[in-house]
């Protein structure tokens, strides 16, 4: 009822209409909006929306409504009474929402506007300096459809040059940034050009980490060998910056065994596809690839190569986070009890101790 009488109950009486509006509770103020609206711009009303503005207050402080309408409502009529201050400290309350507040600020330079145009150049003067207190919010580009058309571009000379200024203080920066970023690509790609020309010495006395094995020895599974870059015969074997070498058959053991169930099943799985894209190579008469299906057969070995070794050598076993979580490992695992029980002490010679200390 109360929102289907608002506009008639308004127009006959505002202050009552807006105290029962006040007392009533859950009411929407959103729903009154159009019977304000109405009644505001009713010009024998002008004189009396202070009790719409009364009742705006009312939810934005009492209530704490955050209704965009209703702010922009209380606004307009705070213009409506030519106070601009009480408008602009109302419009930088809205924080959070940049392109609210920058609308609830081009209502309140309009207003500025319309107030100085028609008279001296001076008053023209005063509008554009209103800019300065925006903070950069708006600009003159922003104001300008709010002057009429017979201002001289003399009037508005100080502040479009001002806004030049600014525009080329931005292009500047923007140039700076590129440039920036331009080099700091140039720097990567000369750090992936150094990473790729990367090498490592290897002595022929370097052991694996794992299998304490020279590194530098025969393959004992060509297929295996198939799908890693190596010399002859060669075992693959992975070096590492920090000096740790491991055969790969090594560190894939190793790591399968450091690791987490599914993990372990991952590596498993892609050493299994490298070891038959290896078996599977056909070959020619001289038993090596042609060029052809060399080029054809390696794309999907070089794929799951690349992929196993983000599993396996993404880090050093023994420098990176796979050393740190073996420590809540247990020294035994359960596949090796045998290992556990060759340190038992079996009671059986504890007679036998017992009758040799009596003797002594």
């Amino acid at each position: 009822m109360q929102y289907k009488f608002a506009p008639d109950l308004i127009m006959l009486d505002a202050y009552e209409t807006v105290e029962s509006w006040m007392t009533t509770k859950n009411l929407n103020p959103r729903k009154l909006i159009p019977a304000m609206m109405r009644y505001s711009s009713e010009p024998h009303a002008k004189n009396e929306t202070h009790e719409v503005i009364k009742y705006l207050e009312f939810c934005v402080h009492r209530l704490q409504n955050e209704d965009p309408g209703v702010h922009s409502l209380l606004l307009s009529l705070y213009v409506k009474q030519v106070d601009p201050e009480l408008a602009k400290a109302e419009a930088d309350k809205v924080e959070d929402d940049e392109d609210l507040r920058k609308k609830l600020w081009l209502m309140v330079a309009k207003h500025v506007v319309e107030q100085e145009k028609g008279t001296k150049r001076e008053n023209i003067r005063k509008a554009i300096a209103f800019l300065k207190e925006t903070d950069g919010l708006l600009k003159i580009e922003d104001i300008l459809p709010f002057f009429p058309d017979f201002a001289l571009i003399d009037d508005f000379k100080e502040a479009i040059c001002s806004s030049l200024e600014d525009y080329n203080k931005q292009i500047e920066q923007l140039k700076q940034e590129m440039n920036d970023a331009t080099h700091g690509a140039d720097n990567i790609r000369n750090d992936i050009s150094a990473l790729a020309q990367r090498y490592a010495v290897i002595d022929c006395d370097e052991d694996c980490g794992v299998c304490q094995r020279k590194i530098l020895t025969a393959s004992w599974d060509h297929r295996m060998a198939r799908g890693y870059t190596s010399v002859g015969a060669m075992a693959p074997f992975y070096v590492f910056p920090c000096g740790h070498a491991f055969h790969a058959q090594c560190l894939i053991a190793h790591v399968t065994r450091c690791t987490h169930r599914d993990q372990a099943e991952y590596i498993l799985d892609l050493q299994k596809q490298l070891t038959l894209l290896g078996s599977e190579s056909k070959k020619d008469s001289n038993g090596t690839l042609t060029e052809e299906e060399s080029i054809t057969s390696m794309t999907p070995t070089d794929k799951i190569r690349s992929q196993l070794d983000d599993a396996i050598a993404c880090e050093c076993p023994f420098c990176g986070d796979l050393m740190i979580r073996e420590i809540s490992l247990p020294f035994i695992l359960p596949g090796e009890a045998h290992e556990a029980a060759s340190w038992e002490i079996r009671p059986h010679n504890i007679g036998a101790q017992k009758s040799l200390s009596l003797a002594v």
